[in-house]
């Protein structure tokens, strides 16, 4: 039987990946990708030759009796997403579900990720904190903010350039303004950016540029 292993990749620079990761993506009989086209990017990078698979959210239900079936038989298959650690708000957890169920190996590497970078630039506690990840877009989202107001730990969430400044006002509005909070941006690229201050300073700051590059947004706890 084969094995499964997840591989973190570069969340900007194509530098920051480990020479583990590399013999993995070498060496693996086959690279299950996110999007092709952007571990393509990173495989030419570094001159490696090897068969890519797509798995990404809108296939994954479909492929994972698939791809176990591959482990099964012998091949030893390395997951990839676009940017960071797979499972981490990105396809995997249902690959590794599976995988446990059926008894096949799993092996995680460690290595690039966005929100632990954020969350020490941000000069905010990080000796206990909370991962929300993307909060939902409509259903729930008021309900799970308004849940987090009383939450005494560092609280991190990812959030698209275009979603910032609202989640900045409604987080804003449930926790009050004065809550400090730091956004981090492009991380680890040309134009890399970390505001800290206040959310009300960060909504005055963001809410008058047009916003680009993913998003770690790194709030405060409330005081106990």
């Amino acid at each position: 039987m084969g094995r499964l292993i997840l591989v973190p990749t570069p969340v900007g620079n194509l530098e920051d990946i480990t020479l583990r990761a590399l013999e993995v993506l070498k060496s693996a009989d086959c690279i299950l990708a996110e999007d092709t086209r952007r571990t393509g990017i990173l495989l030419r990078h570094y001159g490696i030759k090897n068969r890519i698979i797509t798995y990404h959210q809108h296939n994954e239900h479909k492929k994972v009796d698939t791809i176990t079936a591959m482990i099964t038989g012998g091949m030893t298959l390395a997951l990839v997403t676009d940017a960071g650690t797979p499972s981490v708000s990105d396809p995997g957890f249902l690959l590794v579900r599976a995988c446990i169920q059926k008894n096949i190996d799993v092996e995680t590497l460690p290595g690039a990720t966005a929100f632990i970078p954020a969350l020490v630039n941000s000069g905010i506690p990080g000796d206990r904190f909370c991962f929300e990840g993307f909060l939902p877009h409509k259903k729930g989202r008021k309900k799970r903010i308004a849940q987090l107001q009383n939450e005494t730990r560092t609280m991190v969430f990812y959030e698209s350039p275009f979603r910032i400044v609202k989640l900045l006002e409604e987080l804003a509005d449930v926790m009050g303004p004065e809550r400090q909070a730091s956004v981090s941006r492009e991380l680890t690229k040309i134009h890399e950016e970390t505001a800290r201050g206040s959310l009300d300073d960060l909504l005055k700051y963001f809410g008058k540029s047009d916003v680009k590059g993913e998003i770690v947004l790194v709030v405060a706890g409330k005081d106990k």
